[in-house]
């Protein structure tokens, strides 16, 4: 019954959006036929040809929603003599909560975890179930915690939050596109984006109720304790996995190179910067939340769990990759399955690290030396040539024409940061110094 009404309300929202739509642009066109037949003139013709453009507006943007596809299921699709224990687990779970078992499991590569249904009719009837586990997730979790996020994301099944999922998107594309099309800078523009307000913030509602319905459902299945461990741990992987990518991987990814192996690296991070997690561990888990959210704060739903009894189920400390083995015993397949390489250069972690931070000191250093060279008016800039214009005094005149558009107030420090960057190049030239990669510390 609820998912009838939840899908009624979603339909008639969408629906109440293109009536809107299309009855002020009716009205427009009714005042542009008055204005030609009382004011004939040009003023009158703008008017009309603006109410034109509108109507074509919408009629595009219905063919696009039309003519639209779902995107193809992310990651790759394991089998269930790859990981027989994650799929027996995912079953168990899944008749515990009283729901059908996802017809596909897909490993994907992020911090997430989440499941979709190719429902029809509107939601009310069910389709094909498709449930996704992120490898960061396997890497850092117990098997209890990976039972009760499991059990959450089945818990959107159970209670059909998913059937809903193709209208919610469809509203939003149609929502989207329309806008896109008509432009938000005119009166009908400005009241579209009021509706669109209105219905992101009724859609945004109900999937922060929903999140609470699976998460009461996680903890009678898998456990107070496991639950909240769980959503405590999840601010904390994604911190990581977040330093991780912007301080060991990006900069040479964005340069042509790959670590040999990217989810292998993150299994080492989380053991070499131990201390660094358990102190983020201690911290008081977020409870700003926006109306704009999906989720409710996680403070919240951690209230909300240790208000229930606790069911009292035996918490498994095992590592999550128990469940899944080749994450642990072959990361470079899982990475050749969810990675696209492309033309990028794959090397070991030391000459990875060596060569990203090699080269973005080098092209540091560059800028300066080519500031040297124009600011001496010599031929090429050098470190000996930026030693001479500092021992004359002459550092901010350098660091404005190297950092043109700087603040005053931060030249000195960029000042140091480039004479920094050339001294480890030219050490690095030399062979008076090398980079040596590390998982605990910074290079």
């Amino acid at each position: 019954m609820l998912t009838t009404i939840r899908a009624a309300v979603s339909a008639a929202m969408l629906a109440g959006f293109y009536l809107l739509t299309l009855g002020t642009i009716g009205g427009l066109a009714a005042l542009a036929v008055w204005l030609i037949a009382e004011y004939p003139g040009a003023a009158s013709g703008k008017f009309a040809f603006f109410v034109l453009a509108l109507a074509a507006g919408v009629l595009v943007a219905l063919w696009k929603v039309i003519r639209a596809k779902p995107e193809p299921p992310d990651g790759y699709a394991l089998q269930r003599k790859r990981a027989p224990q994650l799929f027996d687990s995912v079953d168990e779970l899944a008749a515990q909560v009283g729901t059908r078992a996802p017809d596909e499991i897909r490993l994907i590569g992020e911090v997430n975890a989440a499941v979709t249904e190719q429902a029809r009719l509107l939601g009310l009837v069910s389709g094909r179930r498709i449930m996704y586990i992120g490898v960061p997730l396997l890497q850092a979790f117990t098997v209890a915690q990976l039972h009760s996020v499991l059990a959450h994301e089945l818990g959107h099944y159970s209670g059909n939050h998913t059937r809903l999922g193709a209208l919610t998107y469809r509203g939003r594309l149609a929502i989207g596109q329309t806008i896109g099309q008509i432009g938000p800078r005119n009166v009908v523009g400005w009241l579209l984006r009021g509706y669109a307000r209105l219905y992101l913030l009724v859609e945004q509602a109900v999937s922060r109720r929903q999140e609470y319905e699976a998460d009461q459902a996680a903890a009678l299945i898998t456990g107070r304790a496991a639950t909240v461990s769980a959503l405590r741990e999840l601010p904390v992987i994604s911190a990581a996995w977040g330093f991780y990518l912007g301080a060991y991987v990006e900069s040479g990814w964005r340069h042509g190179y790959a670590p040999i192996d990217v989810f292998d690296g993150f299994r080492q991070l989380l053991a070499g910067r131990s201390e660094e997690l358990a102190k983020l561990r201690e911290q008081q888990a977020p409870a700003e939340s926006s109306r704009w959210d999906s989720h409710p704060p996680i403070a919240d739903r951690i209230t909300a769990i240790e208000a229930r009894p606790d069911s009292g189920v035996a918490v498994d400390e095992r590592p999550a990759t128990v469940l899944v083995p080749e994450v642990a015993r072959d990361p470079k397949r899982i990475q050749a399955e969810l990675l696209d390489l492309g033309n990028r250069k794959i090397l070991p972690w030391d000459e990875f690290t060596a060569t990203s931070i090699g080269g973005n000191i080098q092209r540091h250093a560059d800028v300066l030396f080519r500031a040297a060279s124009r600011l001496s008016g010599r031929e090429s800039g050098d470190l000996n040539l930026v030693f001479e214009l500092l021992a004359a005094g002459r550092g901010q005149e350098l660091v404005r024409v190297a950092a043109p558009h700087s603040a005053e107030a931060d030249r000195d420090e960029l000042l140091i940061d480039f004479v920094d960057s050339a001294i480890a190049a030219a050490a690095v030239t030399s062979k008076a110094a090398a980079w040596r990669h590390s998982w605990s510390e910074r290079a």
